[in-house]
């Protein structure tokens, strides 16, 4: 048997394991679970972090605040230093829907402590002053970025009711206009899905964990007994983290593909979709480079080793090429691309393992994890 036949029969063999070990990880209908209505609508505090968000702001907030829920709800919108006038134009949003909106309060926490992050030293400031303000059962975390339909929080409220979950997050459907969002976006997605498997992540037995931090709805009880924010105060990867304290804690978790939560930001050009994957690629692995070089030989293995095979004539490369492309095919669809574009997926995994490799020289030349003018170790 040749060498050729040998390296394409192990990328064959990692795709036999991923098609049958991790829990149909390709799978795009894990939708918001079934809905209760609740005997009295329980009171919501919304919780939005935002640090120069004034670009994205008016296409985002105005739908959070026109939410068509049922019970108590208000917005509590954390101005994290912002210098672009993002907590000015909150209010001024806020005031053009007047009564018809959702109570707006617009706070400031100053920088944060030594040992938080930005957004969780945010998230702290907007969670005990909602907790002191309206005693709501429920929190909602979501990003500035994050347009929500107007039913939005209803529905989450309503299947987190029905399943009886203490932490519930949708993954929003990410923008995916220009050539590099379509080329990237899709597979950011897809490589989440696969590390951490939402059918895995929903079943209560295992140890598996994750959230999209983008929309997360948890229950104030379950935030208590986990600790949160403070447990998880200088998480770089903080809705993974925070998934992980819940349900640690013995909370019910819930992760999946969001019909109604959408992002907003643009990410034209592929230097900015660089930064979004490099800012917190290593800190991913753990900032281990035992780790990194175990992710970038498994990354070469499972998609760059199929179609170098295939295209030196293995019948057995083409083979492992075909399941990556089937698997990647219902993440396609789901962003609204035409199946064919799953021949490239090696291409955008070969981007991804460079930025990865960016990631970890970032960080060993002590610039770490940066986003809006910070960095973390």
């Amino acid at each position: 048997m040749s060498a050729l036949t040998w390296i394409a029969g192990g990328s064959l063999a990692a795709w036999v394991w991923l098609l049958l070990g991790q829990a149909r990880f390709w799978r795009t209908d894990i939708r918001l679970p079934p809905g209760e209505v609740p005997e009295r609508w329980p009171t919501v505090a919304v919780v939005v972090p935002a640090r120069n968000e004034a670009e994205v702001l008016p296409l985002s907030l105005p739908g959070l605040l026109a939410q068509e829920y049922p019970g108590r709800a208000e917005v509590f919108l954390v101005d994290d230093g912002s210098t672009d006038g993002t907590g000015e134009l909150a209010g001024r949003l806020a005031s053009e829907l007047g009564p018809r909106g959702l109570p707006l309060t617009v706070t400031s926490p100053g920088e944060p402590e030594p040992g938080w992050t930005g957004k969780l030293w945010a998230l702290r400031h907007g969670t005990a002053l909602a907790r002191e303000r309206t005693g709501a059962a429920f929190l909602l975390f979501t990003d500035a970025d994050i347009a929500h339909a107007p039913d939005s929080l209803r529905d989450l409220v309503s299947a987190a009711t029905g399943a009886r979950l203490d932490l519930l997050s949708q993954m929003a459907r990410l923008r995916a206009d220009s050539a590099w969002e379509r080329l990237i976006v899709p597979a950011f997605v897809y490589f989440f899905a696969q590390l951490y498997p939402f059918g895995r992540v929903n079943r209560p037995a295992s140890r598996t964990a994750a959230a999209a931090g983008g929309c997360v709805l948890l229950r104030t009880e379950a935030a208590e007994r986990a600790g949160i924010p403070e447990s998880i105060r200088g998480a770089v990867i903080d809705d993974v983290t925070l998934a992980r304290a819940v349900k640690r804690a013995g909370g019910r978790i819930w992760l999946g593909l969001a019909d109604g939560v959408e992002s907003v930001r643009p990410y034209e050009r592929l230097p900015q979709l660089w930064r979004m994957v490099a800012r917190s690629a290593y800190a991913q692995l753990g900032n281990n480079p035992l780790v990194l070089l175990g992710t970038v030989a498994g990354l070469t293995l499972v998609y760059l080793v199929p179609p170098l095979t295939a295209l030196a004539g293995s019948p057995v490369g083409a083979a492992a090429w075909a399941a990556m492309a089937l698997t990647y095919v219902p993440m396609l669809r789901y962003y609204r691309q035409p199946p064919w574009r799953a021949l490239a997926l090696p291409v955008t995994a070969a981007l991804y393992l460079l930025m990865t490799l960016d990631s970890a020289v970032r960080h060993h030349r002590g610039r770490g994890a940066a986003w809006k003018g910070r960095t973390y170790a």
